[in-house]
C-alpha cells in the first residue's frame, strides 16, 4: 500500500482507489476496540499510535491520519486549549494575539513545545510497528485557521477585507510555523503532511481573499517542505479548486459540498493532482446505515476519485460499521467492474 500511495501522489495511474482518510478519525468505537481514548490518546505517543493504529486493524482503512484534532500548532503558539472529552474534539479557548496580531513570532524551539513532540513520537511508533504496513499522513492545521487561533477569528476575517495587509502578514508567519511543522513531521517518517484549513474556505473568507492572502503562502509552503502533502479546504470549494490546485500540493481533499466531484477530478488529474473524499461525515457516515455508504461510496468511486475517504474529519459517535462498509464498498465496486471487463 505505501508503494501505491506514493504512486497516487505522484500522479500516477494506478487502478483500485484506496480506502482510508486525511481528515481527522478518533470515533469512540474505536477508542472502544483498542483501549485508547482521548483526550489521553491526543496527548500520549504511545496511546495515540494506539488509537490510530485501529483506524486500520479494526476499520480496515488503507491510508490512517494523526493527529486527531487541529489544534497542535496553536498550542505550541500559546493558545490554551481544552481538551475536550471522549466525544469532545479539543478546541481553541484563548487568542494570545488579540490585541496586538503584529506581534505574532515563530519561536526558536517550537518543535519542543506543547503537543508536537507527540505528534513526532507517535509517527515514529506507528511507522515502526511491524505489524502496521498502512501509509500514515500527519495533519496540521493551515495558516488561517491558525491564524484565527492567535487573532481571533471575526478580528482575523474582518481583517481580510479591511486590512489585508495586516492579515497576510501573520498569514506568511503562521505558514513559517506550518512549514517547520510539516518538515518535522516529514523527518519522523510521515508519508504525507495534510494541511487542513477550515477557515479558507469559500463560505468563510471569499475567494478572492484566499487568492489574495492564502493562496501565495500555501505556494511558499509547498516549495519549503521536503515530502508529499494534501490539502483539506471544508465546504463548497467549487470557487477556488483551480487555486487550490495552484498552490503545489500532491493531492486535495474535498467535501460532500463541493457540486460537481467529476469535474473536480477532471481538473486536478489535468493537474496532475490526486483527490480524496467525499463521503458525508456529518450525514452518511454519521447519521445513516452501511447500505446508504455504500451507495454514496459507488457515486464517488463512479468518479474516479483516487481515495476513498470521509468528506471532512470523522464525528466521535460514527458507527465502526459505517467505515467498515466504505472499504466493503470499494472491494464490490471493484469486483464488479472486473465482471464486466
Amino acid at each position: 500500500m505505501y508503494n501505491k500511495f506514493q504512486d497516487i501522489l505522484d500522479g500516477k495511474k494506478t487502478g483500485t482507489p484506496l480506502v482510508g482518510t486525511a481528515t481527522t478519525s478518533a470515533t469512540i468505537d474505536l477508542m472502544d476496540v483498542s483501549g485508547a481514548s482521548r483526550p489521553e490518546a491526543d496527548r500520549d505517543p504511545e496511546k495515540m499510535a494506539k488509537l490510530a493504529s485501529s483506524l486500520h486493524t479494526d476499520a480496515k482503512f488503507e491510508l490512517i491520519r494523526i493527529p486527531f484534532d487541529v489544534t497542535v500548532i496553536g498550542e505550541a503558539l500559546g493558545c490554551q486549549i481544552d481538551f475536550g472529552t471522549k466525544a469532545r474534539t479539543p478546541s481553541v479557548i484563548t487568542h494570545p494575539f488579540e490585541d496586538n496580531p503584529e506581534d505574532v513570532e515563530i519561536p526558536g524551539d517550537l518543535l519542543e513545545r506543547g503537543r508536537i513532540p507527540v505528534v513526532m513520537e507517535a509517527i515514529s511508533l506507528l511507522k515502526k510497528d511491524p505489524g502496521l504496513q498502512v501509509p500514515l499522513v500527519a495533519g496540521i492545521e493551515g495558516p488561517a485557521d491558525l491564524a484565527s487561533y492567535l487573532w481571533g477569528i471575526r478580528s482575523f476575517l474582518k481583517s481580510t477585507i479591511k486590512k489585508p495587509e495586516i492579515a497576510k502578514d501573520i498569514i506568511e508567519k503562521c505558514i513559517d510555523a506550518c512549514i517547520i511543522s510539516a518538515n518535522a513531521y516529514l523527518r519522523s517518517s510521515a508519508d504525507a503532511v495534510v494541511v487542513a484549513d477550515a477557515l479558507s474556505s469559500p463560505e468563510m473568507m471569499g475567494p478572492d481573499a484566499f487568492r489574495q492572502i492564502v493562496k501565495p503562502a500555501l505556494i511558499r509552503f509547498n516549495k519549503s517542505i521536503k515530502g508529499h502533502s494534501i490539502l483539506h479546504v471544508c465546504g463548497e470549494t467549487d470557487s477556488i479548486i483551480p487555486d487550490m490546485l495552484e498552490c503545489g500540493f500532491s493531492a486535495i481533499s474535498v467535501e460532500e459540498n463541493v457540486k460537481d466531484l467529476k469535474y473536480v477530478i477532471d481538473l486536478a488529474h489535468r493537474n496532475n493532482t490526486a483527490v480524496i473524499g467525499n463521503i458525508s461525515t456529518a450525514d452518511t457516515l454519521y447519521r445513516k446505515t452501511p447500505e446508504d455508504v455504500r451507495k454514496e461510496a459507488f457515486r464517488c468511486l463512479d468518479t474516479n476519485i483516487d481515495i476513498l475517504a470521509p468528506g471532512c474529519g470523522l464525528a466521535p459517535e460514527t458507527p465502526l460499521e459505517n467505515l467498515l462498509a466504505m472499504v466493503e464498498a470499494r472491494d464490490e465496486y471493484v469486483s464488479n467492474s472486473e465482471g464486466t471487463l
